[in-house]
């Protein structure tokens, strides 16, 4: 193939990635009810992860924690808010529905200009990839997002004050902490291409470890809403799981 035939490729498999994630947006956008009760899950009392907690808490402890008092009301503020939230998050449906679909369109694109041997690794390489952003998306939605919103949702300076969070700002941190937290926990999977590049092994990442807790807590800083102890530490926890988990992957590599 020639340069320009390359870019017609290109050009196609951009076109169908678009129509892709535009086809499941639509559909996204239709279900509607379906779509919000997914996103807002989390702030409802008997969200699976609170009824968890009580589980535990009442099998422990044999006390329970009052999962009606987490529900915090969600307001709008704006005139068009709700529908510009409304196709924000169906095109983030979109493009998640549609993920799988546009990773195989990019492969296909790049694919001829591998051998054999680097087809294989590059196939382990994005199932690894895929899966371990899918849970970290998971982790995220579960576990990390509910326990920030638990806490910060109910916490109160006087009783006098009561608590109500804009629709925008509880969207804006659902999805940047998730999506953050999806793209973090690629981590051991570019661990383990350096280290089959040789730019890194087991022993240097050991050694550097306390170096890279800090890079850790920075960026878990950035990525959440607040600065508060127990919200760096629900983010920057995992992150640091992750790194120790990337030191044994480098360190059995062949």
């Amino acid at each position: 193939m020639t340069f320009w035939d390359h870019l017609d490729e290109l050009r196609s498999s951009l076109i169908r990635m678009v129509i892709a994630v535009v086809v499941c947006a639509i559909a996204a956008f239709c279900f509607k009810e379906e779509l919000f009760r997914i996103i807002l899950a989390p702030q409802e009392g008997d969200f699976v992860t609170y009824r968890l907690l009580e589980h535990i808490s009442h099998s422990l402890f044999s006390a329970s924690i009052p999962t009606d008092a987490v529900s915090v009301q969600l307001i709008n503020t704006g005139l068009a808010q709700q529908f510009l939230l409304h196709v924000k998050a169906s095109l983030c449906a979109g493009v998640v529905l549609t993920l799988p679909y546009l990773i195989y369109l990019l492969f296909h694109f790049v694919s001829p200009a591998l051998y054999s041997h680097e087809r294989r690794y590059a196939v382990r390489l994005i199932v690894a990839g895929y899966v371990m952003f899918m849970l970290g998306v998971l982790l995220s939605y579960f576990l990390i997002f509910p326990l920030i919103f638990r806490f910060l949702g109910s916490y109160q300076v006087s009783e006098a004050v009561a608590n109500t969070v804009t629709l925008e700002s509880y969207m804006d941190s659902l999805m940047s902490i998730t999506l953050s937290m999806g793209i973090l926990s690629e981590i051991p999977v570019i661990c383990w291409i350096l280290g089959r590049m040789g730019l890194i092994n087991a022993r240097m990442m050991s050694h550097y470890r306390r170096h890279v807790i800090v890079v850790l807590l920075i960026v878990a800083a950035i990525i959440t809403p607040t600065s508060d102890v127990f919200t760096l530490s629900l983010v920057a926890l995992p992150m640091w799981l992750l790194y120790e988990i990337s030191i044994l992957i480098v360190g059995k590599r062949p």
